[in-house]
């Protein structure tokens, strides 16, 4: 059962990823304000978070400085406040299953920032570094069928929705324009998500906490979440939660998501590593296609099916080239040095902190 556990929890972590998707769009079509719920998801996040907090590390606090908690302020911004609100904004111009199929864009985006801080290397003579270059090229291109070709359209396999949309805002096929500024700015999400990671590994080198790192820049977004909200929704009326999918969305976001998901996240990264988290990435996308159009009515084009292949073989491709990289210098490591073959703590304490946390 204990080696089973791993893929037992990705399932579970998938499953908890495309409720996400299909929820979040369901709250959107209902008319609810995407600026307001990231607000109110970061605020639930927070209220998790702080109790969890303090009973788990009040013995181990350490103070910060101010410098520090300027740089948790910014990369709350990047990563916690920007990137959400980029991300439902586009979630309300496309659909869910281009949110989803993007997903998979992430690890890629990800290593051209750490190509471009010079925290990883290409090498064009390797199959590697070609199998990264490709992944890269498929990501790109994959982004723009999405963007620019729609295709014909896959009627929704049920009829009888469980979330039911009102009025204006039930789910439709937007306009041409909105549909590529909505592609582009979901791009723009996964780039502010991919830079937080990468600026995350630096700061829990300097401040190794993540727990309370974590709950510091919950707590920041929050507050950023909520001035971003009052600009963009002054209308306190409209802020209002009632007993439907817009509470529902919240709760799950921010409890389900932010704790559940999170939590399982870093158990399975810390046992079976990082990749393989990644690898399970195109099911989200599966499910999601085919559960935002059972649930909520989501009309599903041949354009977002093909572009979201290209986005999984661009991810698969850039994994490919890491896995063999990493495998060539395992070897060589094992040949010098025969008694280090374990991943040391630290190492593997890194990856849980640049890869476990989704949005």
């Amino acid at each position: 059962m204990d080696t089973k556990k791993p893929y037992i929890l990705a399932v579970i972590i998938v499953f908890i990823y495309t409720g996400m998707y299909v929820i979040s769009k369901a709250a959107f079509d209902k008319g609810m304000n995407s600026f307001v719920f990231v607000f109110y998801r970061q605020a639930a996040a927070s209220l998790l978070m702080l109790p969890v907090a303090f009973l788990v590390e009040r013995k181990n606090m350490q103070s910060m400085s101010f410098r520090l908690l300027l740089k948790l302020f910014f990369y709350a911004f990047i990563g916690n406040t920007l990137g959400p609100n980029l991300c439902n904004e586009s979630l309300k111009l496309t659909s869910a299953t281009v949110a989803s199929a993007a997903g998979n864009s992430t690890p890629v985006t990800t290593f051209c920032f750490a190509l471009l801080f010079r925290m990883e290397m290409v090498n064009l003579k390797s199959s590697s570094g070609r199998a990264k270059v490709a992944g890269i090229a498929f990501c790109f291109a994959g982004a723009l069928v999405i963007a620019f070709y729609t295709g014909p359209s896959l009627r929704p396999v049920n009829h009888h929705h469980v979330f039911h949309a009102g009025g204006a805002h039930a789910s439709k096929a937007p306009g041409r324009g909105l549909w590529i500024v909505g592609t582009f700015l979901m791009v723009l999400s996964n780039v502010t998500w991919s830079l937080w990671m990468v600026l995350q590994a630096a700061l829990l080198k300097e401040y190794p906490n993540k727990l309370l790192v974590t709950t510091a820049q919950c707590l920041f977004s929050m507050v950023q979440s909520f001035v971003i909200a009052v600009v963009a929704e002054r209308d306190f009326s409209r802020w209002k939660l009632h007993l439907d999918v817009s509470l529902l969305a919240v709760v799950y976001t921010g409890f389900v998501v932010n704790g559940v998901a999170y939590y399982l996240q870093a158990w399975c990264v810390l046992i079976k590593g990082p990749v393989f988290l990644s690898v399970w990435n195109p099911l989200v996308f599966v499910l999601t296609m085919f559960c935002s159009s059972f649930f909520i009515g989501e009309i599903v084009h041949l354009g977002s099916i093909l572009g979201g292949i290209m986005l999984v073989g661009g991810l698969y491709s850039m994994l490919w080239g890491k896995s063999k990289e990493s495998n060539g210098v395992q070897n060589l490591e094992e040949e010098n040095n025969p008694e280090e073959k374990v991943l040391d703590k630290d190492e593997k304490e890194e990856a849980i902190s640049t890869l476990a946390v989704e949005r």
